[in-house]
This record gives structure tokens, sequence and C-alpha cells, in this order.
């Protein structure tokens, strides 16, 4: 039985927040908090879902003592070169000793580090001697710009500006002096698309590394009124596998839990300027295409600004929107009914992107066990500006995210250009969380507009998420996410709603997770993604992870057991159900991990209308159950040739087949990187036989941390499409930055073979540089 919910009472706390002159004249009224809320008010959802959030027992609970560290003012600014030669550095007091998180948690590290935090009017300082009993050994394979730092020794720094104990901002570096920048939030999410401008210099030494950081005050946001900020160090020696943490050592407690970070005082008299940044850029394409006689060339100019209206609160502004350095997509071909959610990859819409997230799409489901599937986005930002495969202008958009107190804020309105296949769009995103207690909030989204028609849509949706790193008083993480959302395409449905409740017991020993879940037939979001209708979901699983003392130096074990079951609301019906056990997951000290006994997943489909699961093969309406076996290894990211291999075999729906994905790195380092992997599947089904083959490279050198060269090679046997991608990038210095990318396709001749035509070949350039205010 449904219910209609008046959310009035609680949704009249936010009619305070004003709608400044240039939000009501850039958006309509409707953006605006308090009509978001109205708009939510319109959702109907199961009223157990709204107890299960009200009488959830959370509550605050008292935590240990914060460690706090106090900051040396200085009154000159610090040459960053990485030698810490000044003075001040070895007069100014340490913030302490780290303590061992892994593998041996508690204890003293052992290799050293030592940290001094300085700072004068316009700058954090953070110097970091990294000691080390094997120089020699140390590890750092990595320069390009926010490159995954996971194989290399590491400096991890976070920065809670608003001591609000669940978003910071993230730096990390390692010994080739990579930069790498990001916003942690919700107290578990990382989004390194934020790119700030900082400095950081390394110097590999006789005694280890050592690492200088200054991060200008006019790159953060913060509260001027503040003194106090949270803050965590962690450092990490990739070789002994050893992770070590100045505040909160906890094997329960991740690096991004920030509620659990220490804090540092006495940050006074910062200049954070106006808060005005203006990035003009000139972005120019040159275009080759095997299907006009014509070369194509464009050239236009365009703006990014970024204004701070206060210390919490940004307004973004982009005009003549380029992508044209942007990453390709990876190559994927889906042997699955339903669609792939390709990720969002253009760099506007990936700054403050945890702004919009939803608890819709859930936890995030442990190593090796399959994703639930039934993820809600409301709103997906790949929707803006991608209509059937083609690309459609963004002529200008605008975005508002920050907090105002303790209510978190993002409004997003994208104006789209006209194409062959649509005319302009006004696109519209409204989304607020309120915090509550120390890690939770409510919170609703809205969105309008429709990118690939001119029709009327729009999409409401009110989410909660209650969490605690110390459940019931045990230092436990437990979560429960719950939301509703309706779409209202123009379209007269009772049947277009979405809603659920998660439970998810993310800790090192155990992970536990709950999953219910409807997405009715008509619940289509115009501007987010559902992968299936129709359905409803049931998922529940168990990870028992012990961390043996000695046993064949094993670090931990993961046994894992999973239970996911689809419903059809027709007719109740199962659609889908999958069992997954993983018996045996061995992770080595070494860093090495083998799926040792391998995963066994037993599923069950059954298919209302055909399916075809390839050009020549179409599967019958019917019931199919497959058992399937997989085992995986992965060698150590330490090493300087890695290898991953894991291959599976059993039932294929009516069939058999195997499937073999393999992946083979060397690395050269700091300066050099190049890997190949292949993904293959052969099937054999009564249907017909087909052979599915994805093959990539990556190929990678950086001259220094601020210019770099990446190149990715892809093919893949269901288009016959080989692809190259070669992209460069030079920060000239700080906030002023050149690309240079390289795009050349050629198909393949439909006889096979290595015989390939040349097609489109495309170049682009773009220069961007940054006046800071």
């Amino acid at each position: 039985m449904l219910f209609e919910i008046d959310l009035n009472p609680f949704f009249a706390e936010f009619s305070w927040i004003p709608a400044p002159h240039w939000v009501t004249s850039t958006f309509p009224h409707y953006i605006l908090v308090k009509t978001i809320s109205k708009s939510c008010q319109r959702l109907t959802f199961p009223l157990a879902t709204l107890l299960a959030i009200a009488l959830f027992p959370f509550k605050n609970f008292a935590q240990g003592e914060t460690r706090t560290v106090t900051v040396t003012q200085v009154t000159d600014r610090l040459t960053v070169d990485g030698v810490l030669d000044e003075a001040i550095w070895k007069e100014a007091p340490k913030i302490g000793e780290l303590v061992q998180r892994q593998p041996d948690t508690g204890q003293a590290p052992t290799e050293r580090t030592e940290a001094t935090l300085l700072y004068d009017a316009n700058n954090l300082y953070i110097g970091v001697v990294a000691y080390d009993s094997e120089p020699d050994k140390v590890i750092g394979t990595v320069m390009e710009r926010d490159g995954s730092l996971n194989s290399d020794d590491t400096l991890e720094i976070v920065l809670d500006t608003f001591r609000d104990q669940r978003n910071a901002f993230y730096f990390a570096t390692n010994p080739a002096g990579a930069f790498v920048d990001g916003l942690a939030y919700d107290n578990e999410d990382l989004n390194t698309d934020w790119n700030a401008i900082w400095e950081v210099r390394t110097k590999r030494t006789d005694f280890g590394w050592v690492a200088e950081i200054a991060i200008p005050f006019k790159s953060l946001n913060f509260p001027a009124e503040s003194s106090e900020w949270g803050f965590n160090l962690e450092r990490n020696v990739i070789r002994k596998q050893e992770q070590s943490r100045w505040s909160s050592a906890r094997l329960e407690t991740d690096f991004l839990q920030i509620a659990e970070a220490g804090k540092i005082t006495n940050l006074e008299g910062l200049n954070q300027g106006i808060g005005l940044d203006v990035r003009p850029f000139v972005a120019a394409s040159w275009l080759d295409s095997d299907t006009s006689s014509e070369d194509d060339f464009d050239a236009e100019p365009g703006v990014d600004i970024s204004y701070n209206i206060t210390p919490s609160l940004k307004l973004t502004g982009t005009i003549n929107t380029d992508f044209g350095e942007t990453e390709v997509d990876e190559r994927q071909i889906n042997l699955g009914r339903f669609s792939n959610r390709f990720p969002e990859k253009r760099s506007f819409f990936l700054e403050d992107a945890g702004v919009f997230a939803f608890a819709s799409t859930g936890p995030q489901s442990p190593g090796g066990t399959p994703s639930a599937s039934a993820d809600v986005f409301p709103f997906f930002s790949r929707r803006i500006g991608l209509v059937g495969g083609q690309e459609t202008p963004l002529d200008a958009g605008v975005k508002l995210t920050g907090k105002v107190g303790r209510t978190e804020l993002g409004m997003l309105n994208v104006l789209t250009g006209s194409t062959s296949l649509v005319d302009s769009e006004n696109l519209i995103v409204g989304r607020f969380k309120q915090n509550i207690l120390e890690q939770s909030y409510i919170g609703g989204i809205f969105t309008n507009g429709n990118p690939s028609s001119g029709a009327s849509a729009s999409t409401y949706g009110v989410d909660a998420r209650f969490a605690t790193s110390d459940f019931l008083g045990n230092s436990q993480n437990f979560a429960v996410n719950a939301y509703a959302a309706e779409s209202d395409n123009g379209e007269d449905s009772d049947h277009n709603k979405s809603y659920g409740l998660t439970a998810h017991f993310p800790n090192d020993k155990y992970v536990g997770e709950a999953v219910y879940r409807v997405i009715e037939d008509d619940f289509n979001p115009a501007l987010g993604f559902v992968q299936r209708n129709n359905v409803r979901l049931y998922r529940v699983g168990l990870s028992y992870n012990p961390r043996p003392k000695s046993f064949l130096d094993i670090q931990q074990m993961f046994h894992d057991i999973f239970y996911t079951e689809f419903e059809n609301l027709d007719n109740g019906m199962v659609e889908s159900r999958e069992l997954h056990i993983t018996p045996l997951d061995w992770h080595f000290r070494s860093g090495d991990s083998v799926h040792a006994f391998g995963d066994y997943d037993r599923t069950y489909e059954r298919l209302f209308t055909p399916f075809q699961i390839s050009p020549s093969v179409i599967l019958q309406p019917g019931e199919y159950t497959n058992n399937r076996y997989k085992f995986t290894f992965a060698s150590a990211r330490k090493r300087q040739v890695t290898a991953f291999v894991s291959g599976s075999v059993g039932d294929f729906w009516s069939g058999t087949a195997e499937q073999v994905s393999a992946t083979l790195t060397y690395k050269l380092p700091p300066k050099f990187n190049i890997s190949l992997a292949a993904n293959q599947t052969f099937a054999r089904l009564p249907e017909g036989n087909f052979i599915t083959r994805v093959i990539t490279s990556n190929i990678d050198y950086a001259v220094s941390p601020f210019l770099s060269f990446t190149n990715l090679i892809q093919y893949d046997n269901r288009s016959r499409n080989l692809g190259w991608q070669s992209r460069m990038r030079w920060t000239i210095q700080p906030g002023r930055d050149l690309f240079l990318v390289f795009n050349q396709g050629w198909i393949q001749d439909p006889m096979g073979g290595f015989s390939f035509q040349a097609q489109d070949t495309k170049v682009s350039t773009k220069f961007q540089y940054t006046f800071r205010f």
C-alpha cells in the first residue's frame, strides 16, 4: 500500500535560504532548495521505508581524544624545492610519530616519518622526511598528473577546512613528485578530477626521500573565522605493504573517513583573495573524415570562471565549453541484456561531482564480488552533450556548489547547442543535503529537461544516509541509505517511481550488505541512468576477512557469499538470480594475491523476449541456469613487471564458454610505463558459436611531473575498429596548461586479418591560462 507523505514540516526549515539575484535570473525559481523540497513532497513511497529510517538506532557516540598539532607561522615565503634547508623546518615542532595501520596494527612503523607544518599569509607548507633503511628500494613509478599511485610509495594528506568531519581536500605525491589531488566526500568517496593550483617537489636521499608541499589558501575554501582544520597524513611503503597514519590507524578506519582525522590549529590571518579565478582558453581542432572530401578545421575561444560567493559557496561558469582534451572511453563488448554505464570524463562535470551523488547508487561491493547492477542515478551527467552517440555542443553552463551552514547545495544549469538530431535544450539539476548527527544527512534532488528531445521531463527524489564509525559503541562502521524518486516525462502513469533501502557494514574483518530496491516500469529519469526497469531487487551478503598471524605469509584472507535476486513486478516471477561464493581469496604480505580455489557463481536468467547476444546468435525466451568457476592471480604492484590473469569456465546461457582476461605491465620508473591487456570470450551455444575480443595497450611517458604523454590503443572484434589516442599535457606553470590530442581510427577488413583502412583522423589542441584574484 502506498501513502502520500507530507514533508512540509521538515522542509520548512530551509525556507530561509536566499535567492541571490544572479541565481534567480539564471536559474528558474524551482532550482532553489525550498522549491526542490516542494517538488519532493509529491513523492509517494512505502511507509516501511520511512519507518526504517525513523526508527533506526543512531546517535552521536562519544569519540576518543582527537590528535592535535599547532601549525607554526612564518613571515617569509618558503622556496619549494624538496630540500627543507631553511632553518625554520628544523626549529618548528613536528606533528609526532605515525602509527602502523597494517600489517602490525598499533605498532611503531618500521620506517620513521618526520612531518612539519608551517604557514604564512598565503600558503600552507608541509614538509615530510620519509626515512627508509633501504633507500635504493624506494618506489616511485608514476609522474602523470592524477595518475594511479597504488604501485608506489606515497604520502597522502586530507584537509577538512570546515571541520564538518565528512568532506575534505585531498593531496598525494610519491618519490617521483607526482601531483594527485581531489575532493573526499561523505567519509568514503574520492573524486580526483578536482584540480588545484599547488606545488610539490620531492628529492631522493641516502636516507629515504623528502617531500615539500605548498598549498595556496586561494586554492581552498574555508571559513575565515575558524583557525582549526581537520588534518590527517598517511604513508605507504609499498614493498613492505606497510601503511602508517597520523590519526586513527585502526583497521576499521579508511583514510577517507574524515570523521576520524585529527586537527591542526593556529591558522590565523589567512589570505583567500577575493575568490575569483578566470581561465580563458583557446581550442582548435582539425578533422580528416573518410566520409567527407574536405577537411574540417575549427578554432574558438572560451572561458571558465569560478567565484567564491562566500568562503563555502562557489559559482562556476563556462562559455563555449570545450572537451577536446578528454580521454576516450575504454572499449567494452556487452554480453549482458542491459546497457553499460560508461564513466564521466569531462572536467566541468567531474569537479564537485560528489555534491550530486544520490543514495540510490548504494555502497561499493567488496573486492571480487559482483555488483547488484541496479543502481539508480536520478542525475547522470553523461546524458548531457551526447545524443545517439553524437556529441552536442555545450554553449554555456553555470554551477553553484558548496555549503550554507550545515546544508550542502548543488545547482547546475547547462545550455546545449542544436544539432541535426536535437534542438537546443536548457537542462537543470538541483541538489541539497542537510547534514545531521556526525556523519548523516537527509537530502533531495530535482532535474528538469530532456537532452535527447524537446519533450518535458522532470525527476524528483529524496534520500537519506545514516552512518556511524562507532556502531553501538564498538568502533565499527555501519550505514543505512534510503531513497525514493519519481520521474515525470509527460505520461500519465502510476508506475514511474523507484525506492530502496540499503544497509552496509563495511569493516575489516566482517563486511555485510543488505539491499532492497524497487524500480517501476515507467521510471525513466531523462537526465539520469537506470540499467533495468520493472524489477524488485533483493541482495544480501557477507564477507569474512581474517588476518592470520603466521600462515604462508598471508596478510589477509577473504571469504565471500552474496545472493542477488531480481523479481518481475508484473507477475512476481524471478527474472535473475545469482549466488556468488569465494571460498578463499588470499592476499600475501608480498602484495601478490590469488583466488586460491576460485569463485563460484550459480546464476539463473529468465528471458521473456528473444535476446541477441551477438550479431549471429539469438537466445529464445526460456529459463537458463548456469554454474561457472573462476580463478584469479594478481602479482604485487611493486614489481617492475606485473601480471593479472583471470579465467572462468562453465555454463553460459544454453551452452558453455571460457572467458579469459590478462594484463601484463612493464614499468621503467619513473618515466615509462607500458601495458597490454586482452579480454576474450569463447562461447559455444546450440544457437551458434562466437568469440569476443577486446585488446588494449597503454603506453605512457612522463618527461617530468609537468610534461607527460599518454597513449591508448584499442581494438575489439565486434566493431572491428582499431583506435589510437595520444595525449600530451604540459603544465607550463601551475594554472597554465597546454594540451595536444591526436585521435586516429582504422576499420578492419571484413575478412579479418591485419588489413585495416584508415578512418577519421582528428587533432585537437587547447591552451588555458588561469588568472587568480
